[in-house]
């Protein structure tokens, strides 16, 4: 699903990343663990597209990513990526399908196709009862469950997450962990998970631990 080769990234004179060779296989869930500063971020943002590498390729889902021009990586990340961060990034004007509905419409799907996708996402979250909802009327937690369905409307190659679970209380944080290994085994879903919650960390197929911007183990 992914093959990263010599990833290099350098701001300025810092040297962020020292040449990453990775390879994540569909339906896996990888975590990667680390001090702050060892690099963590930084490989996601350019896993995801979200940043350029300064040497080095990513392929996702066969299609080398680092030689695509801005706008074909955007139309790629739209349909190819979905993405969890730890602040859930929804628009608070808009409803929980509202919100859900946005990369489909981006992509170009109809509004009906859209939201039939959207209420079966909201079912498979248990949010049902909460689909006209406005993110301040929703807990920290469905908050997040909104924003995974989100990341999922365009049946995404992989899902990437930066501490997921990082803004929520123990109780929201694993039931947002059981989550993401339900979505895997039912739609063979792919994550690659930062995190420094080290039960996530645990339950993962492959934990990567980065250090001084190398994956050491």
């Amino acid at each position: 699903m992914i093959v990263a080769k010599n990833i290099r990234k350098s701001y300025q004179q810092l040297q962020v990343l020292k040449g990453i060779n990775l390879e994540i296989k569909k339906g896996e869930i990888v975590s990667i663990v680390g001090a702050s500063g060892a690099g963590k971020s930084t490989l996601l943002h350019i896993l995801g597209t979200l940043d350029k590498t300064d040497e080095g390729s990513v392929t996702i889902h066969d299609t080398e990513v680092s030689s695509l021009s801005s706008k074909k990586m955007a139309a790629f990340r739209n349909r190819h990526i979905g993405f969890v961060f730890q602040s859930h990034h929804l628009l608070p004007e808009f409803n929980a399908l509202e919100n859900i509905c946005m990369p489909a419409f981006i992509a170009g799907e109809s509004k009906s196709s859209a939201e039939k996708k959207a209420a079966d996402l909201l079912d498979m979250m248990n949010l049902t009862e909460r689909m006209t909802h406005r993110p301040s009327e929703l807990s920290g937690g469905e908050q997040q469950r909104v924003a995974v369905a989100r990341a999922l409307i365009n049946n995404p190659s992989v899902i990437f997450a930066d501490e997921p679970s990082g803004n929520l209380d123990s109780a929201s944080a694993q039931s947002l962990h059981r989550l993401f290994f339900d979505l895997r085994n039912k739609l063979q879903q792919t994550f690659v998970i930062v995190t420094h919650n080290e039960e996530l960390a645990g339950m993962a197929d492959r934990k990567l631990t980065m250090k001084d911007g190398m994956i050491v183990y």
